[in-house]
């Protein structure tokens, strides 16, 4: 994949995400939805940066599974069930990306829900790729 990453001056610095990206390849990897699974379907984890770390690597344990890798990833949404918690950890979830991802950050989004499938998640992730 080639991503153009689009950060125009008229916006805000962006800070661990990109306000656009131009992604040209030949297919396209839609994620589903990850939490803080464990292989036995167990959420792990008691804090919002515990599972954060595991439901991204969950995410990029399907995103390898379909071939592809970190960088391409064109856009997430991370869906959290306590904002106020999520950018109070914002450091710390941003050196998790970086050690997990990189810095060739998608387009994002986080979305504070009232709750998600599993009662004891505190965080979401999914999105999608596009690959050469």
């Amino acid at each position: 994949m080639t991503a153009e990453r689009i950060n125009p001056g008229e916006l805000s610095p962006p800070a661990g995400f990109s306000h656009a990206v131009v992604a040209t390849g030949s297919r396209i990897v839609f994620l589903a939805g990850q939490t803080a699974l464990d292989t036995d379907g167990k959420v792990v984890g008691d804090t919002l940066p515990e599972q954060f770390e595991r439901a991204l690597g969950n995410l990029l344990a399907a995103l390898a599974a379909a071939g592809g890798t970190p960088s391409d990833l064109a856009r997430v949404t991370v869906y959290a069930t306590d904002v106020a918690d999520y950018r109070e950890h914002a450091g710390r979830l941003g050196r998790v990306w970086r050690d997990l991802a990189g810095r060739d950050y998608p387009a994002m989004a986080v979305v504070e829900v009232v709750r998600l499938w599993d009662e004891k998640a505190l965080v979401e992730l999914d999105g999608f790729a596009v690959l050469p």
